[in-house]
């Protein structure tokens, strides 16, 4: 019932605003333990050890976690993490501050389940976050989701990813390259072979230069031929970086009812659902669970979260399930885990 309110309220607001206000609600919610346990329960299967497990040397005490997207800037994450994350995704973070597309640039598609963003990495830059995330006073895993400047062409793009990684690495615990956002002109093109080979290699040979190398992952876009997925795995193993986060936000329209379907974008939520799983299955097969895969893409449901484990993920993220189904949705995917553990 709260949460049909709440919904109800954000949903008649625009939806940057309405993200923005999600931003007041959720301190205001966590702020004091017993409001949090009021409105989300003890969270009891969230904090159940038996769905703790290690991956590139870092304990996640469950699998979900929350993609990037939402915590650009690193303004909420402990916040969020009080609603029961195990992990946040900070960004996409550029170099340089930049205000993003032109608005309107975000759309709900409720007759969909599904949003469409073309924000253009709007971001206050690395500076900016590294200053927040300095902050940082507990245990929450942090990833870092890097990117390039609009302004920056691509043949200089590594370096914009360089500067990124440098900034952050002290204050993150693994991060994202991400090429794969179809809201930067140009950016897709860093997904092929010889560009994305040299940028991996070249975050990694200054990785290995720290005394404790960070993880490196790779995310990547739902709309790939099987060709290019297998290219990806190539590249993946030879750049020796940790695993791939599949998937983005798909550029596919088919399918869709909302007036607001045709705007330009990266499409979210339920109408990726079976994409993302189709590509995490090809990916743990043909890789042959050679790397970690962390499952992101159109999670409405515990099911879907089980699907993408099924399928070859190691972890989760929710994003546009979080805006339609709410934090509870993290105690639900957990929950259906541990009662496979018990049956």
């Amino acid at each position: 019932m709260l949460k049909s309110i709440i919904q109800q309220m954000l949903f008649k607001i625009d939806p940057e605003k309405s993200h923005h206000l999600s931003f007041w609600g959720i301190r205001a919610l966590t702020a004091l333990p017993f409001l949090t346990q009021l409105v989300l329960g003890k969270q009891t299967a969230s904090n159940d050890s038996r769905l703790g497990q290690e991956l590139w040397g870092l304990h996640f005490r469950h699998p979900v976690g929350l993609a990037a997207g939402f915590d650009k800037d690193a303004k909420v994450y402990d916040a969020l993490g009080k609603l029961g994350f195990s992990f946040i995704e900070i960004g996409t973070i550029t170099p340089k501050g930049q205000p993003g597309n032109p608005r309107k640039r975000l759309f709900r598609l409720v007759e969909d389940q599904a949003i469409i963003n073309r924000m253009g990495f709007n971001n206050d830059g690395v500076d900016a976050a590294k200053l927040r995330l300095l902050k940082r006073g507990h245990q929450l895993i942090i990833g870092g989701n890097i990117g390039k400047n609009k302004a920056t062409p691509n043949d200089e793009a590594v370096n914009d990813y360089l500067i990124c990684f440098e900034t952050l690495f002290d204050v993150v615990d693994y991060f994202v390259v991400n090429v794969s956002s179809p809201n930067t002109p140009n950016l897709r093109a860093l997904q092929e072979k010889e560009p994305l080979l040299h940028l991996l290699k070249t975050l990694q040979n200054k990785n290995q230069s720290y005394d404790q190398p960070k993880p490196i992952l790779l995310k990547i876009a739902p709309d790939l031929s099987e060709d290019q997925l297998r290219e990806i795995v190539d590249i993946v193993l030879e750049a020796k970086i940790a695993g791939i986060i599949a998937t983005n936000t798909t550029i596919n329209r088919e399918g869709l009812q909302s007036p607001d379907s045709a705007e330009p974008g990266g499409l979210s939520g339920a109408p990726l659902t079976i994409r993302s799983l189709e590509v995490i299955r090809f990916l743990a097969k043909e890789s042959q669970g050679a790397f970690p895969i962390i499952g992101v893409g159109g999670i409405m449901s515990a099911q879907d979260a089980l699907d993408k484990l099924d399928a070859g993920a190691s972890l989760v993220q929710i994003y546009t399930g979080f805006i339609y189904e709410g934090p509870a949705l993290i105690e639900e995917i957990n929950q259906a885990l541990l009662d496979r553990l018990e049956n």
